[in-house]
């Protein structure tokens, strides 16, 4: 019985049932969430990452897709190869949200009055533009502001203060002409490593 067991064990080819789906599976992951990164620098205007993206993208899933129909008979080849891709997705858009890019919209409407929450929003060097407005319950302001995606929990940290019942909306927008911005911080000030940190946390 013990023989039985040790040559099937020698004749188990771990490369085309271990190592291979394995390394499947990994490149999949880095062929989706570049795939993915490369959707948001096309739709963020990023003309010249793009390109340069995009090859290492499609390189890797040739390398991926020939390896894949030169193991047709192996079923764990397809289980990663769609493992991978859905794996891929999930860090892909972590990854987005990490890196930040990007411009959004805030509007901000209230029946409170605004003069605290604007002027945070201006020490903040955020640019703003107030209206009045009539909505349901009567008159009302409404607030704009464009800021980077970064920024994203800094004006809502501000709203939660100063108009805590206020209701506001995020849209994203492609690119801008001018406009106020916050002062951006030197590359030294940053961690350039910091969008990685949610993997190694495992959030």
């Amino acid at each position: 019985m013990m023989g039985q067991f040790v040559g099937i064990l020698a004749e188990f080819d771990i490369f085309s049932w271990i190592v291979l789906p394995l390394l499947i599976f990994i490149s999949r992951i880095a062929d989706v969430t570049i795939g993915t990164v490369r959707h948001i620098f096309v739709s963020r205007g990023m003309t010249k990452l793009a390109p340069v993206v995009g090859f290492f993208e499609v390189l890797i899933w040739l390398v991926v897709i020939s390896q894949v129909i030169r193991n047709l008979a192996n079923p764990l080849c397809y289980i990663a190869f769609a493992g991978g891709y859905a794996t891929g997705n999930y860090i892909g858009m972590r990854l987005v949200e990490k890196l930040s890019l990007g411009l959004v919209l805030i509007r901000i409407i209230t029946q409170k009055d605004s003069a605290c929450l604007v002027e945070s929003l201006h020490e903040k060097q955020f640019g703003v533009t107030v209206l009045d407005g009539h909505g349901a319950k009567g008159k009302v302001q409404v607030i704009f502001t464009v800021v980077k995606r970064a920024h994203i929990l800094e004006v809502e940290e501000l709203i939660k203060k100063f108009n805590p019942h206020a209701f506001y909306t995020i849209e994203e927008i492609g690119d801008v002409e001018k406009g106020v911005f916050p002062m951006r911080k030197k590359w030294t000030d940053t961690n350039p490593f910091q969008v990685f940190s949610f993997l190694r946390k495992g959030k």
